[in-house]
Formats: C-alpha cells, structure tokens, sequence
C-alpha cells in the first residue's frame, strides 16, 4: 500500500473515532459553540463577510465554525467519510459551507476560484511529502489583497519521542525521507483500538514553510513562535485553563522551546 493510501486509510479510522470522542467535542459544537481557539481568531480577524478556504478540514468543525462568525467556507480534505461527516453536520446546524474530497495536490482540478482567506491549522504539514507544491497550491487561491494563515505544532517539538519522559531526541529536525510509523489508536482516544497501519509523516523545517510561502509570491507578514500548546505533544506537559481555554504548557523548572508557530502571508493587491 502507497504511503498516501495507507494515510488515507488512517483517516478513515480516525473520522470513526473522532466523531465520539471528547477531543473534537462534536456533541458542543452542534448545542451552538465555536471550536476555534482565541489564537487563530485574534490572529485570523473578522472574517463576516469574506470567503474563507480551509485546507485539509478533517470533518469541518472549524471550518463551520468560521461559518459561525460570518464567513462564506468551502473545506477541502482527502479523506470521503470525513468529507461526507461534514456535509452532515453543515445540514445539521443550518451552516451553509461547500466541502470538497480531494487530495491537496490535486485540487486544482475540482476548485478554480480564489479566497479571501485561506486558512489551515494544526498537524496538517506532516502529512504533505512536498511543501513548495502545498505553497504554491495554497498561494493560487489567495485573491489579491488577501492572505494565507498557517498554525501548526512546531517541527522543533515534533523530534521528540512523544512516548518517553524527559526530552529524548528520536526524529531529525532534517530529514527529506517520510517518518514510517505504525498507529493502532487515535492521538485522540487511545483507548479504542484498531488493526495497526503503517503511517507516513514528513517533518518540515520552518525555513522551508517559510521559503516556500515567498517563493509562491506571498508576503510574509508575521511569524510567531509559541511556547504553549493545545495539544499535549510531550508527556511532561502541565495541563492548563487561560480564560476557558485548555493549553498545555512546559513545567516550571523546564526552560521552554516552541511548540507551536503562526505565518500569516498574504498577496499583493
């Protein structure tokens, strides 16, 4: 099975569990609430009234709720019943939203128009073996005069072995050749299990993100590093509430690095 295939397949278990777990908090967001966090919101701004393209939306709970805020969305994801969930949900709470099952690389071929914003948050680049093509791909449906917004987990704390305490090295921060690994649970419910898949990740430097935003003729308007999270990527993080919110954050007598950045790149009018 091709690494895309057996990712695919991944995606097809995790739309099964993510749907019932806590994480995703399926069962808030249809009694009304907003799964984006205040970080992408205050960093993103009001987008009442402006075209947004979420890429890689999984089952669209945030690209809905861009919708929640005013916003005209169309999600793209590879993975059909993540794709077909969210439709469901749209029909659900009365959200209008287009949502496309495509591979990144090829969608192109379905969506030839261009956005406002074009959003895309956390764990996303690890699955995508060729970032200059994503930068390109995403650069074309950004209209003059608007931007592209990119949070993710940073590639530094992605070395780590998530599995053992302290901070032990496991993964190079340069390396070209996917990351093969093999999963039989969710990093959003350990607890039910599968028929273990061969998993493919790729882990890329910021310069690379970087250089490939600019070579795809966006302008970099910010990028921020942040030593909190909210996932908890590393074992000996400390859970965390900031005004309602969870995070995860570095003990105190551990010096921190960062765990999460931002870009926000945007087009020449």
């Amino acid at each position: 099975m091709s690494d895309y295939l057996s990712n695919k397949e991944l995606w097809r278990k995790y739309t099964e569990i993510h749907s019932q777990t806590d994480y995703y908090g399926l069962k808030e967001f249809l009694a009304g609430g907003n799964k984006l966090h205040s970080l992408e919101r205050g960093e993103v701004g009001p987008v009442d009234g402006k075209s947004l393209l979420h890429l890689q939306c999984h089952f669209g709970l945030d690209t809905l709720s861009w919708a929640r805020l005013g916003a005209s969305v169309t999600g793209m994801d590879f993975s059909d019943p993540a794709i077909d969930l969210a439709a469901s949900i749209a029909k659900e709470v009365n959200l209008p939203a287009r949502f496309i099952c495509s591979d990144l690389y090829d969608l192109p071929n379905y969506l030839h128009e261009q956005f406002d914003v074009v959003f895309t948050s956390y764990g996303i680049l690890t699955w995508l073996p060729d970032i200059p093509r994503w930068a390109q791909i995403a650069a074309s449906y950004v209209k003059p005069g608007g931007f592209l917004y990119l949070v993710e987990f940073h590639p530094f704390a992605q070395i780590f072995d998530e599995a053992a305490p302290g901070y032990t090295i496991k993964y190079p921060y340069f390396e070209k050749n996917a990351i093969i690994s093999t999963s039989d649970a969710s990093y959003a419910d350990a607890e039910t299990k599968f028929e273990p898949i061969t998993v493919y990740e790729w882990n890329h430097p910021i310069s690379e993100v970087i250089s490939s935003l600019i070579q795809a003729g966006l302008h970099i308007e910010f990028v921020h590093e942040f030593a909190e999270s909210v996932y908890q990527q590393l074992p000996n993080l400390v859970e965390t509430i900031v005004d309602g919110e969870q995070f995860f954050v570095f003990p105190e007598e551990v010096p921190p690095f960062p765990l999460m950045y931002s870009i926000r790149a945007s087009k020449p009018a």
